[in-house]
């Protein structure tokens, strides 16, 4: 990674509402802004979700595109690596892989960020059998519980 903090795309437990949100980020963000991750599909996971690359472009995850407070950026990015095991590059136990992607704001300026994506091995696993969240939202999964 060069010098440049991206901000994090998070749809899932780290949304604002969810469990994450204010055990991790609260208060260590600067902006946290409704986005969508174009070409991409997500999958229910056992708690938490999964979002993978779609074989549908129009596919997209809901989540928010969360900017760090410059002053919290290295500590959230070692937290965040943790709590979504990612050890590192194509990692054999990463539970997720961290990339850099192009994210959507609400008024559709495009944004570069990290987004937590399954792993390989877990994808493979996901797309053979995995459950998919209908319409990208992992709010409607967590509100019919």
């Amino acid at each position: 990674m060069t010098g440049r903090q991206l901000p994090f795309f998070v749809y899932g437990t780290l949304r604002p509402g969810e469990r994450n949100h204010d055990l991790l980020l609260r208060g260590r963000t600067t902006a946290e802004r409704p986005a969508l991750l174009p070409g991409a599909v997500l999958y229910e996971g056992p708690g938490y979700p999964y979002a993978l690359d779609a074989d549908d472009p129009a596919a997209t995850v809901t989540g928010e595109a969360v900017t760090a407070a410059p002053e919290e950026y290295g500590r959230l990015l070692a937290v965040l690596d943790r709590l979504e095991e990612y050890g590192g590059p194509g990692h054999p136990a990463n539970l997720y892989e961290r990339v850099s992607r192009e994210v959507l704001l609400e008024d559709g300026t495009p944004v570069r960020a990290w987004v937590y994506v399954a792993a390989e091995r877990v994808a493979r696993r996901l797309r053979a059998g995995g459950r998919t969240v209908d319409g990208g939202d992992w709010h409607e999964v967590v509100s019919r519980r």
